[in-house]
């Protein structure tokens, strides 16, 4: 998402559409029937100050600090070990904070559903899963059991039977159009006693150093048991280290269609907002004379944006940086990026 996602605030921090950043979404689509008081944040360290400036109202120690970015399999891990500690039978979602949601309600629905699945039976990761809207190479699918083993909260409820990450073209096709596969958002929702167990029997090298951590919560050695013990943790995605290892048989997959993104580039992000595939989508002062299917976003608000007849294009205006490219030349701009390393332009990666 760069210009406008850099080192120094990465794209959940930003307002990429209206006046909150993604973060700040994700957050408040839960509210009001979530307190904010039951919202933990899980972050590294250098982000906290711009969390709790964007989120005031999340109790400061519900923000959970990583001294060092290992990976989401320690840091799902460090969740999970301090929740079997102080709530071990209490359901947990794991949500992200840098994906976009049209149809809030159905969300907050279709979660609420998980937590009564969950609260039927305790040893159980329930996978929110989306209805494709198109062939996307670059997500995560899931494979479920067309047959529905459970209704709960108005949703049937599918068994797990496989993950896939990224799979080619002709998966992808195959996938969108068979009816028993769906996008993978990476939300789940269990209890944290049961997730604890399966980093204990999965991943115990993670469990030991992670458990160190888990005794020392809640003393005054936390914090120096937490930096000693963190940054000594294997760098490993939580599919690789507990996900991919537990039998199929636990899992338990509810699919909808809420209005879901992962705007993780320019043009999932015009996928996201367009109302077709003609639409020019703009933010800011864009005044436009024919063309279609451009992305014309202005972050700075100084100056009008005047396009004529622009086929394709992705304009970002931000305060030091204008970026002109084909919509289609998009994966050029890392790039770009990459090669201002060294020089005059390296304070604008």
């Amino acid at each position: 998402m760069w210009p406008l996602s850099r080192k120094k605030s990465p794209k959940q921090f930003e307002k990429i559409v209206g006046d909150l950043s993604t973060l700040q979404h994700s957050v408040r689509r839960l509210f009001p029937e979530v307190d904010p008081e039951d919202i933990y944040i899980s972050t590294g360290k250098k982000y906290r100050d711009l969390i709790e400036s964007q989120l005031p109202e999340i109790p400061q120690e519900n923000i959970i600090v990583e001294p060092e970015m290992r990976d989401v399999g320690p840091a799902v891990g460090l969740i999970t070990a301090l929740f079997a500690k102080i709530a071990p039978d209490e359901s947990m979602a794991i949500l992200w904070g840098d994906h976009l949601v049209k149809n809030e309600q159905a969300f907050k629905s279709m979660l609420f559903a998980a937590d009564e699945l969950i609260q039927k039976d305790n040893e159980r990761i329930v996978f929110l899963a989306h209805t494709p809207r198109f062939a996307n190479q670059n997500l995560g699918w899931i494979e479920y059991d067309v047959k529905s083993s459970d209704h709960v909260g108005g949703y049937d409820v599918h068994d797990l039977l496989s993950f896939k990450y990224r799979p080619d073209v002709e998966l992808v096709e195959k996938y969108t159009k068979d009816g028993q596969h769906a996008w993978n958002l990476g939300y789940f929702m269990t209890k944290p006693k049961f997730l604890w167990a399966q980093f204990k029997k999965y991943a115990p090298e993670l469990y030991e150093g992670l458990e160190k951590i888990q005794q020392a919560h809640g003393t005054l050695k936390y914090g120096k048991v937490l930096n000693e013990v963190y940054p000594k943790l294997e760098k490993i995605s939580f599919d690789n280290a507990v996900l991919e290892k537990i039998p199929a048989d636990f899992g338990r997959v509810i699919v909808s269609d809420v209005g879901w993104s992962d705007v993780g580039a320019w043009e999932a992000l015009k996928e996201a907002l367009e109302d077709s595939k003609q639409h020019t989508v703009t933010k800011g002062e864009v005044h436009m004379i024919g063309g279609t299917d451009n992305l014309i976003m202005d972050y700075q608000g100084k100056k009008v944006i005047v396009a004529i007849d622009l086929d394709d294009m992705l304009v970002v205006n931000t305060d030091d940086v204008l970026l002109i490219s084909k919509k289609s030349s998009a994966s050029k701009i890392k790039k770009v990026v990459e090669g201002f390393a060294g020089t005059k332009y390296e304070e604008l990666t």
